[in-house]
């Protein structure tokens, strides 16, 4: 076990551990939200709503569960699933490696496990994209297991509780926090306990506006009774995401429908449907007005413009329309794109071979799984 005098955290002592538990699971019994997974102890469900709700808010992520139960009721039917139809079930939730995580795992619980979710931490922890903490609350809630679960908002009350002087957002330190929840955790009710905790830290102590006076366990909480709670948790500033510059193609045939193109790498947004894109070191006025032949001060062309590139791409003639709209901007965990729209026409839509492309109309949209960043593409352009 983590020696965590070690690291500066004096545990308290067994009779005010007890105390502890009973005051918060009193707190949870009177005041815990009314969700749809804690309506189930079926592992599957929780382990859906844990997996949604890394990253994700959860009033954003209730409608998404409900319709993801209802396309893929069981493990043996997500392990089954066509990919694009996966994609739509996930499509705006971002994070898109979690759904492709929790299909593998799917099917190695159809094909190791005989298609019965494993009911030990070991079994699973197994799972790919299962870390500690979805281990956690999957085993203590589904299976009453005395296991930790330790998330940003159950670090941030600990890091409170004991005044904990370790930066909770450097990974190397999450074992100090699970040690100190392997002691307080309570073995009867552990599910019970660990959503106590992540309930208490997502509102009362939320990391904005906490509500320390409202705490039902301010009475153990030493930041709290020593005027210290502006410092805890100790938290690094994150670094900026590095900016992106796209150029999006919104392209229409006579018949009204629009260009769209699968992303065929394994990177970023892998299977999904776009508008092309064609990446550029950056935008300038410039260029802005170079686009359309509009004067502006000599600058140097550094190879074909993003219409130019297009148009030898995919092997079309496009009338590009004097058209400006509002810059669309999204963020990723590590990068923001900058997105400026390039809008034409054509009336030779035919699909170019070396590039899984379609000609869809707007209302064909909702059959193919369209990322966050192109739905808000396609809104700035019916804007403009």
């Amino acid at each position: 076990m983590l020696d965590l005098q070690k690291y500066g955290v004096t545990m308290w002592e067994d009779e005010k551990i007890l105390s502890f538990r009973q005051k918060l699971l009193a707190w949870y019994d009177e005041n815990k939200r009314d969700l749809p997974w804690r309506r189930s102890k079926n592992p599957y469900h929780i382990w859906v709503s844990e997996i949604m709700l890394q990253q994700t808010r959860v009033d954003t992520v209730i409608p998404y569960y409900e319709r993801f139960l209802e396309s893929f009721p069981t493990v043996e039917s997500l392990a089954n699933a066509p990919e694009e139809r996966l994609l739509k079930a996930w499509e705006g939730l971002g994070y898109y490696s979690r759904v492709r995580n929790m299909q593998t795992a799917a099917q190695q619980i159809m094909n190791e496990f005989n298609g019965e979710f494993p009911s030990t931490y070991e079994g699973i922890s197994s799972l790919k994209g299962i870390g500690p903490y979805t281990a956690g609350a999957i085993s203590s809630i589904a299976f009453n297991l005395a296991q930790p679960a330790v998330d940003g908002n159950v670090m941030r009350v600990l890091a409170r509780l004991f005044e904990v002087n370790h930066d909770i957002g450097n990974p190397s330190n999450r074992k100090i926090f699970q040690a100190m929840m392997e002691i307080l955790i309570d073995p009867e009710r552990p599910g019970d306990f660990n959503q106590a905790l992540m309930d208490l830290g997502s509102d009362i102590e939320a990391p904005v506006n906490p509500r320390p006076e409202d705490s039902p366990v301010k009475d153990f909480s030493a930041a709290y009774q020593n005027g210290t709670m502006d410092r805890y948790p100790i938290k690094a500033p994150k670094k900026k995401p590095v900016p992106v510059y796209l150029n999006a193609l919104v392209v229409q045939n006579a018949k009204g429908q629009f260009l769209l193109e699968k992303n065929e790498s394994e990177k970023l947004l892998a299977g999904f449907w776009h508008f092309p894109l064609i990446e550029v070191d950056e935008f300038s006025k410039n260029e802005e007005l170079n686009l359309f032949n509009q004067v502006a001060e000599p600058s140097i062309q550094l190879g074909p413009s993003p219409q130019e590139s297009f148009e030898q791409d995919y092997d079309l003639e496009v009338e590009w329309q004097d058209s400006h709209f509002e810059e669309v901007k999204h963020i990723f965990s590590h990068r923001k794109w900058h997105v400026r729209i390039l809008s034409g026409q054509v009336h030779d839509s035919k699909e170019y071979c070396d590039k899984e492309v379609v000609w869809l109309t707007p209302e064909e949209f909702n059959l193919y799984p369209l990322a966050k960043p192109q739905q808000k593409i396609w809104q700035a352009y019916l804007k403009r």
